[in-house]
């Protein structure tokens, strides 16, 4: 039953956003009492925070996965990186919607906490660029934590409008994503 309100929740916190969306909706929807809610979860933060962290507890696993492979060379690790965020992002539209939009309701502990995480994220991306300049296959006059976070702004940025059924699949969104990191849109 936790697993079926979370998911209820993720669906209606992405329709309708998390401050709208009251227990009692939830409740509603899956037709149960408030009580088997306040059994799985405290209060609604509660579950917007363990929401938070199945997300992102993901995403830090297959990146740091990413990260550590010794079999594939910085470009490959990027490409990777980028495909998990696209594909997360695909398969967890309204969880990645909730993690960048509703974010402002957690608590300051819980904000501190997925902040920690994400900052992990960045800086497993980070060290990926700069593995990349070290071994030249990447310029050596980028900087780093710009680049970064303009990789990850690109990427995080299509949970608003990439749509799994629509004319691109994740694998061609990734990719272009990549070659325009890695190649620029000069001609």
């Amino acid at each position: 039953m936790k697993e079926q309100i979370k998911r209820e929740s993720i669906q209606l916190f992405g329709r309708k956003g998390f401050k709208e969306t009251s227990i009692h909706d939830i409740v509603r929807s899956l037709e149960v009492t408030k009580g088997t809610f306040y059994y799985y979860f405290s209060s609604k933060e509660e579950l917007l925070t363990d929401i938070h962290f199945e997300y992102i507890d993901g995403l830090v696993r297959n990146i740091e996965e990413l990260s550590n492979d010794k079999t594939k060379n910085s470009r490959d690790k990027l490409v990777g990186v980028v495909y998990v965020m696209v594909t997360k992002i695909k398969q967890h539209r309204s969880s990645a919607k909730i993690l960048f939009r509703e974010m402002r309701h957690l608590s300051a502990e819980s904000y501190t906490d997925i902040a920690h995480k994400r900052n992990q994220v960045r800086e497993q991306v980070e060290e990926i660029v700069r593995e990349g300049i070290t071994t030249k296959e990447f310029r050596n006059d980028l900087n780093p934590p710009i680049v970064t976070l303009a990789i990850l702004g690109v990427i995080n940025w299509s949970y608003q409008w990439f749509n799994p059924e629509g004319k691109y699949r994740d694998e061609e969104v990734a990719g272009i994503f990549v070659d325009m990191m890695l190649r620029g849109i000069e001609s």
